[in-house]
């Protein structure tokens, strides 16, 4: 028996040609060499199988399909409502004042007794000066009208002021005139005077205060009962 060299593929490939467990090389061999009729077998020479030519498919593009325009039909506009103009209320014509007459001065006078009320006997006794009690006549009838005091500054004297909104305005007049504060105001007035001027600048301020007369003459009579 001789040896031959084979290739491990050939080797392989009769080794599959095992029928059954046992069969040797030449066995197998044989069988595919050798038919039973002893004729040679022409193995047909295995054909190289032709090269598969892969054709690549042409993939037509997919054209995206025209977008379609959906025409949606207008709803029918509603009429705009206008908003009526609203109304403006109408304000009751205010009647204008009539312009009134000049009130005569027997109308400006007030029956009011609050000055008598304020400067009563038992106030003015606690003051031992007359200087005082006439400062303090003065504050009491500035407090109850102090939106109309400022008429006592056209009460004036020859060649002389009697009241001020400053002390340096009265010491104008003279450094004798002694002015002094009234209490509770913004006023000044001249206290160089005797008991019987200052009588008469207080019914002056008084009656320009609007104090009726019966009313003038309490308020003086308490501040010098011996009379002017």
């Amino acid at each position: 028996m001789k040896s031959i060299e084979i290739d491990d593929d050939l080797y392989a490939f009769i080794a599959s040609q095992t029928k059954h467990i046992g069969e040797s090389a030449s066995q197998i061999l044989r069988r595919l060499l050798l038919p039973e009729d002893g004729a040679a077998v022409n193995t047909p020479q295995a054909t190289p199988a032709a090269p598969k030519v892969e054709t690549a498919k042409a993939t037509e593009a997919v054209k995206p399909a025209p977008a379609v325009k959906k025409t949606t039909a207008a709803a029918p506009k509603q009429p705009t409502k206008t908003a009526a103009p609203a109304r403006t209320p109408k304000v009751a014509a205010t009647a204008k004042p009539s312009p009134q007459a000049p009130v005569s001065e027997d109308i400006q006078t007030h029956k009011k007794n609050d000055i008598v009320d304020a400067v009563s006997q038992d106030a003015l006794a606690t003051f031992t000066k007359r200087v005082d009690q006439f400062l303090f006549i003065l504050s009491a009838a500035h407090k109850l009208n102090a939106n109309s005091f400022s008429q006592v500054e056209s009460i004036v004297g020859k060649n002389r002021t009697y009241f001020a909104k400053s002390k340096e305005a009265l010491l104008e007049n003279g450094s004798s005139t002694n002015p002094k504060a009234i209490p509770d105001s913004d006023y000044w007035v001249v206290t160089n005077n005797n008991t019987a001027k200052k009588v008469n600048m207080l019914e002056q301020v008084l009656r320009k205060l609007g104090y009726a007369p019966e009313v003038v003459e309490t308020v003086v009579n308490r501040f010098a009962p011996e009379g002017k």
